[in-house]
């Protein structure tokens, strides 16, 4: 049994953690498959949006505790020979557009996929957790990117309590962009990524790229690679498409080439 549901549906990906009876736990076969999934994501030409979710009534409870793999992934052993890059989580390169549809509650390890996912909707019964520190031991990637995300001391309420926030609570400190009646969060995680398969999907990965990298760049550098990267993209064939319907005033059919 496949423990991650991988579909692609209009450009748009679903990607589904499958496994309910274990609270859609991570074990070494589910992290095995995430990644796997997230890889068809980005070398799917005909994938532009992806919706990350959990199965049945729980996002993820995190780390499977009774599976090694799960918790520990397959850098354990090579920490000291490559970083340990090597997941969607952990911090892959990947600038197509991305929604965390949240269901249920969202631990450790599955809160850590869902802050790299650029727009997170959340049921209003989801809560949000890093429990590690309850159990003795540190968040890692999770206090890396947090603070980043919704400020220090919010990033800190999380991370050095172990103790879950509310959907309402994570939307106040940013983590959350919107909250919606369960029965509802699909559809509008849907809708919403119907409405970004709209624009050309080249020009947004350019633009992803430029805002992610720029953050770590001088304005001067973050310029000019943003210039770049226009001349990049304003040589594909959307946008010379893009040109034609402005002119022709009509809908662009993009092609993501």
């Amino acid at each position: 049994m496949s423990t991650v549901l991988y579909e692609v549906t209009d450009h748009i990906a679903t990607i589904t953690l499958n496994r309910p009876e274990s609270r859609n736990a991570i074990n070494g076969q589910m992290r095995t498959e995430l990644n796997q999934a997230w890889t068809d994501f980005l070398e799917d030409e005909d994938a532009w949006v992806a919706i990350l979710t959990g199965s049945g009534q729980v996002f993820s409870a995190g780390a499977d505790l009774k599976d090694g793999a799960g918790s520990a992934g397959t850098f354990a052993g090579t920490f000291w020979e490559k970083p340990t890059i090597n997941s969607f989580e952990s911090g892959l390169e990947l600038f197509k557009p991305t929604i965390a549809a949240v269901n249920g509650p969202c631990i450790g390890y599955g809160l850590t996929g869902v802050l790299f996912c650029d727009f997170v909707i959340a049921a209003d019964t989801a809560t949000f957790a890093y429990p590690e520190v309850s159990i003795g031991v540190p968040t890692i990637v999770g206090a890396i990117r947090l603070p980043q995300r919704v400020g220090w001391a919010n990033a800190m309420e999380l991370l050095l309590t172990g103790q879950p926030v509310d959907a309402e609570r994570a939307k106040e400190t940013g983590l959350v962009w919107r909250i919606t009646e369960p029965d509802d969060l699909m559809d509008n995680a849907r809708a919403w990524a119907t409405t970004l398969t709209e624009a050309a999907p080249l020009a947004q990965r350019a633009t992803k790229e430029v805002a992610w990298r720029s953050r770590e760049l001088g304005w001067i550098e973050a310029v000019r690679f943003g210039e770049t990267m226009r001349m990049v993209a304003g040589a594909t064939d959307d946008a010379k498409e893009g040109r034609r319907a402005w002119a022709e005033k009509r809908t662009p059919a993009w092609r993501g080439r």
